[in-house]
């Protein structure tokens, strides 16, 4: 279970800090695209490498929904989890830290640092279920006063799969001139009806769980993790391929247990029960709902023209990845974002891992990233 986390003292990045360690930027007051104002926003975030004089190497990885910015490394203190992209940064990987400045920061409404649901509001009370309705802009939006604290005037590439490369793309279309390479992984240009519709079942477990208490959860001794469990177990089941279910699983039941019997369970629901008890360990039922309506309020073409409009402002290098097993973002979507923009390059990821082949399969994944980032 998640503990609330509290207000750490902002402080940015300098020479000689180390690698992989969490540090927080206060970036004042966010504008939020619907209207309102965050006040104090906290951005945490983690670096690899040396920033240029010239600040030109500087890239920026975008996690997925319950990813943060902890992208490489091992668990311990103030990380919950190990790095979720293992062997892409680092001296001689595909974000070679001998020559990039690499960051990534936790997401705005997120649970590991940044301002969210469990932060504290002007009054000194968590936000909880009152915390703002937030989009996909208003997370990038916290991330260009994050690029601004930094001192990085343009990003040398901005990647990200999934919700990261939701917001990736976001980078490229609303802040064009501050992003030289775009790189979108698994992704889409806006919120498809099916991934709304897969969306809307996991809302309503986390709301509908009497622990929830519209949101207001905090200090109580019951979180609403059943209604998160089962969440996840509805997600989960969308980022993994049919076929890879099939031949991992089958019917096989669980050893030692009899689903013919009563109460014993098949292997897949093992699995599935596996993850969604993982993830209620070390994430807030209250940014799984912020976070997953945010991702439904993605469209880059929103007030821009449509898709083409939006990408027409682009002037950088934008190379798509999609995953030919991924039915939650299916390969089509990465197809007609390259279809929509001349001179954008399309890769195509062999996984039978579906949606999370894009986190699978590093070795492809960082052929495509280097491929992405080479100048020229």
């Amino acid at each position: 279970m998640t503990a609330t986390p509290t207000r750490s003292t902002a402080a940015v990045w300098r020479p000689g800090d180390p690698e992989g360690d969490r540090r927080f930027a206060a970036i004042g007051d966010l504008h939020l695209e619907r209207g309102g104002v965050l006040p104090d926003v906290v951005v945490a975030y983690e670096t690899w490498g040396t920033l240029s004089p010239s600040r030109d190497n500087a890239v920026l990885v975008e996690h997925a929904l319950t990813g943060d910015s902890h992208v490489v490394g091992e668990a311990g203190p103030g990380h919950a989890s190990p790095g979720w992209w293992p062997g892409l940064i680092g001296p001689g990987a595909p974000l070679d830290t001998d020559h990039l400045f690499v960051v990534a920061s936790n997401v705005l409404g997120g649970c590991q640092g940044t301002t969210g649901p469990a932060s504290l509001d002007p009054s000194g009370r968590p936000w909880g279920g009152r915390f703002p309705f937030i989009t996909i802009r208003d997370q990038v939006a916290a991330e260009v006063a994050l690029t601004d604290a930094l001192g990085i005037e343009r990003w040398h590439g901005v990647l990200g799969g999934s919700m990261g490369g939701m917001r990736a793309l976001e980078w490229a279309t609303g802040h064009p001139h501050r992003v030289e390479r775009t790189l979108v992984l698994a992704s889409t240009a806006y919120a498809t009806a099916d991934q709304v519709a897969w969306c809307l079942p996991q809302l309503l477990a986390i709301r509908t769980d009497p622990a929830y208490r519209a949101g207001d959860y905090y200090g109580s001794p019951e979180w609403p993790v059943t209604g998160m469990g089962i969440a996840r177990r509805i997600a989960h089941t969308t980022y993994r391929h049919e076929a890879e279910l099939a031949s991992r699983f089958g019917r096989e039941p669980r050893d030692g247990e009899d689903p013919l019997g009563g109460g014993g369970r098949y292997d897949v629901e093992s699995y599935l029960d596996h993850h969604a008890t993982k993830l209620s360990r070390r994430f807030d039922p209250n940014s799984y709902v912020v976070l997953t309506e945010a991702m439904n309020s993605h469209d880059i073409g929103r007030g821009r023209g449509g898709v083409a409009g939006a990408l027409a402002s682009y002037r950088g290098e934008l190379h798509v990845a999609g995953v030919t097993t991924d039915r939650l973002y299916p390969l089509r979507l990465s197809r007609e974002i390259a279809a929509a923009r001349e001179g954008t390059r399309l890769s195509v990821i062999e996984s039978r891992h579906g949606h999370d082949g894009f986190l699978v399969e590093t070795g492809q994944v960082g052929t495509v990233i280097t491929d992405a980032l080479r100048a020229g």
